[in-house]
């Protein structure tokens, strides 16, 4: 199509600047025309590269989309000054350009489309500042809106209406904001913020149809969305990392197959009146040493997947004031040692699983809470697992909280009402202080501890529990003055356990009623329970040689038990034995089979006679540490009265002993640890693990911690080949195969995977096949009749991206 006639008009009435007449090319009509004139464009396509470098107003004499500015490469329309564009269509189809690009000005750009195959529909940097208005963006080839180098500018009412990449992509310093925009059907993300200084600002916009993450901050960028929504994505629909910060007000997140939110590496989140629903992994997660999340009145429900609504790991925090969880399989999922969750006045209601649950050393504090309709109202899992409970109410649950594994949380002026089974559970050394908390209408028992667990029980009250209020293993908690309206109903039927596992549960104590004190001591002529037969060394050994990699800590430990068995032989034939300190150092990386071996080492000594059980007891400065003068050394004598026999297994030994102690009482600990190990050093092996350098700085920190460890093994981080041995195991432990070509896809994927001070190691392989397990099971979900090696099989396909 030919270009048309482009008519250049000066609406000045002063007759010396009057400068009107037609031309045949926009560029011959820019060269006539000066600030202030109007460009008249006929209809018809103009195959040039034009340029708008003063204060023009460009516009079509025919109406809306009538005039094409398509060059056949290059850059179809720039403009370098405060002009403005109306109603144009330009179109540019050089895969190394911009079609449209705004530099150093501050035009006004309305209604104008941009039809492209190019690197960039439009373009604005070097500080330009448009104003665009009804702007249409279609580049399926590359991103759709680029704005960088300290550029900005306000978009009222536009529209990426496809892009190969990101619909918006700011970076530079940029810092556009968006009104009322709408981008969809962009590849990569929807909107993308990199960089310091860069940043985003979006009202009443909506992000949609993107194959990919929703909104990407990364770098330091910082963003602020207010009533936006973000929907139907392949990917995340919000991501943040490296330091970025968001704020976001009365927006929706739905429809997202993947994390809704997911933060890492010290970003911020915040979010206010915000509706998070529809999601298939977490709607909120949160991981990291500084990264932080604060949710205050939001709502997260209807997950469509089996993963807890919020998930908080790695030293994380998370923050929820007057938030509401419901429907969904878990609503909190706090986990590593440094992470923590803060709820105040909040409600998890209708959950599947578990309302909040806390593990591997994580802390949780719930203030003026509520949770109902639940399997398990909380959960505190392991050793250095706990937090605080203040004024929660715990309604219709199977259990109201479960303590296990060395956990120890405090639950003050707490609810439990209508649990199926126990309202509260304790076992396998779960400890915790329960202070004026009530149960009331439990078909189970009120309070019931198993193996002995020592919690403390103040105050303590139930009522209307089917099997009774309080139900102790001997030696059992510490109580004052707690009640109960009545003693048990007569139940000859055996004590069925709530949802959370027991192992080696002891023979259960009576039922208390009214309770004034703890139950009866065992008589001294009643036999304790049976120790679990030992297993031979030779059993044992052989399960220490199948563990993967190892080699030079599989040498160590043999060169100890060589030692310790030819004295033993020694001193049958009445020579002198030398005595080896058996107390070790283990240094290393996490996930890299400290515990492990440790707890076989223990099982070994046991088999030989050496140990009287050989059981281990695995804790952490949190279990060794009070909070007040004298308090840690009486938690440091019971740690190791639970290891007599046995081995202590002191995990992060380094964190007794801190950089700035200053008062600290973990020297305390040590102090005591010390001097237990010299006076019992037949009756217990210790055994201190942590960080290389960490460590070092733990034996120096008392004269006596380093004499009284024979020696320090080290465990070195796996190879690719000793991980992929651990994945091929997995998997055949879990009934998968690996297929063609996966161990070799695995061996790239694990020698290009980070190793930094954070690498989980074994825990890193056992991740990658969970996460290719789940692929595996969405590549399969769709295939109508799988065949057995298909529901068996692992391709490289399933392999998840690099983190």
């Amino acid at each position: 199509m030919a270009h048309g006639v482009v008519q250049v008009t000066n609406p000045g009435s002063s007759r010396w600047r009057r400068r009107t007449g037609e031309y045949g090319t926009l560029a011959a009509a820019l060269a006539a025309a000066g600030d202030g004139d109007v460009l008249s464009v006929g209809p018809g396509t103009y195959r040039e590269n034009l340029v708008i470098d003063h204060a023009v107003t460009l516009r079509c004499a025919d109406g809306p989309g009538t005039v094409r500015i398509a060059p056949p490469s290059g850059v179809a329309l720039t403009v370098r000054a405060a002009a403005a564009v109306h109603d144009v269509v330009v179109e540019g189809q050089d895969s190394t350009a911009a079609a449209l690009l705004v530099e150093t000005c501050a035009p006004e750009l309305t209604g104008v489309r941009v039809n492209a195959r190019s690197a960039v529909g439009l373009e604005v940097r070097d500080g330009a500042r448009p104003t665009a208005r009804r702007l249409t963006v279609d580049n399926p080839a590359g991103v759709g809106i680029s704005v960088l180098d300290a550029a900005g500018g306000v978009f009222e009412d536009c529209e990426v209406v496809a892009a190969g990449q990101s619909g918006v992509a700011v970076r530079g310093g940029g810092s556009p904001r968006l009104e009322r925009c709408r981008v969809h059907h962009a590849s990569g993300s929807g909107v993308s913020v990199t960089g310091d200084g860069s940043s985003l600002e979006a009202v009443g916009c909506e992000v949609f149809e993107v194959h990919g993450t929703g909104l990407h901050l990364s770098q330091r960028a910082t963003g602020q969305l207010t009533d936006c929504r973000v929907h139907r994505t392949t990917g995340d629909g919000i991501t943040l990392d490296s330091d970025a910060v968001l704020a976001m007000s009365d927006c929706e997140l739905h429809d997202i197959p993947e994390n809704a939110v997911d933060l890492r590496a010290r970003a911020v989140l915040t979010l206010t009146r915000c509706t998070v629903r529809g999601f298939g992994r977490n709607g909120l997660s949160v991981w990291d040493p500084g990264t932080r999340a604060d949710a205050n009145s939001c709502e997260i429900h209807d997950s469509t997947g089996d993963y807890p609504a919020v998930w908080v790991s790695d030293g994380a925090v998370a923050v929820i004031d007057s938030c509401r969880v419901h429907d969904v399989p878990d609503a909190l999922f706090v986990l590593d040692r440094g992470s923590r969750a803060d709820v105040v006045d909040s409600d998890f209601t209708q959950i599947r699983n578990t309302a909040v649950s806390v593990s591997d050393g994580a802390n949780v504090q719930l203030d003026d809470c509520r949770i109902k309709e639940a399997a398990t109202g909380a959960w505190f899992r392991d050793h250095g697992s706990g937090g605080t409970f203040a004024q929660v109410t715990i309604d219709d649950t199977a259990t109201g909280v479960i303590v296990t594994k060395g956990a120890d949380p405090a639950l003050e002026r707490c609810t439990v009402t209508n649990a199926t089974e126990s309202g509260v559970y304790v076992s396998a050394e779960g400890r915790g202080t329960f202070t004026s908390v009530r149960v009331t209408g439990s078909k189970g028992y009120g309070f019931h501890v198993i193996d002995g667990c020592r919690s403390t029980l103040t105050r303590c009250r139930t009522e209307r529990c089917a099997r009774g209020g309080y139900e102790f293993a001997e030696p059992g908690p510490v109580t004052e003055d707690c009640t109960s309206d009545r003693a048990a109903t007569p139940d000859p039927a055996p004590v069925t356990a709530p949802v959370a596992p027991a192992p080696e549960r002891q023979p259960a104590g009576a039922s208390y009623g009214l309770l004034g004190g703890v139950p009866q001591q065992r008589p001294a002529d009643s036999a304790p329970p049976a120790a679990p037969a030992a297993r031979d060394s030779t059993e044992v050994l052989a399960e220490l040689d199948a563990l993967v990699g190892l080699d030079s800590v599989k040498r160590e430990v043999r060169t100890l038990i060589d030692m310790i068995a030819v004295g033993r032989r020694r001193q049958q034939a009445g020579l002198k034995a030398p005595s080896p300190r058996r107390h070790l150092v283990f240094t290393g990386s996490p996930g890299t089979g400290k515990t492990t071996v440790a707890r076989l080492y223990g099982e070994i000594l046991a088999s030989l006679d050496v140990l009287e059980r050989g059981h281990l007891v695995e804790v952490a400065r949190v279990d060794l540490v009070g909070e007040h003068i004298g308090s840690t050394a009486i938690r440091t004598q019971e740690a190791f009265e639970r290891a007599r026999g046995g081995v202590l297994f002191i995990d992060e030994a380094y964190a007794l002993a801190p950089e700035d102690a200053g008062r600290d009482f973990g020297r305390e600990a040590i102090d005591t640890l010390v001097k237990l190990m010299e006076d019992h050093r037949d009756a217990v092996v210790v055994i201190v693990a942590g960080y290389t350098a960490e460590m070092e700085r733990f034996l120096a920190s008392n004269p006596g911690v380093a004499s009284r460890f024979s020696r320090t093994i080290t465990f070195g981080d796996y190879t690719a080949d000793e991980l992929l041995r651990i994945v091929e195991a997995q998997a055949a432990e879990h009934e998968y195969r690996l297929g063609d070509d996966a161990g070799e896809a695995l061996l790239k994927y694990f020698t290009a995977m980070p190793k930094g001070p954070a690498f989980g190691n074994g825990r890193a392989a056992r991740q990658t096949f969970e996460a290719m397990v789940e692929r595996h099971a969405v590549r399969l979900a769709h295939v109508a009749e799988p065949t057995h090696d298909e529901l068996q099989l692992l391709y490289p396909e399933d392999l998840p991206e690099l983190p």
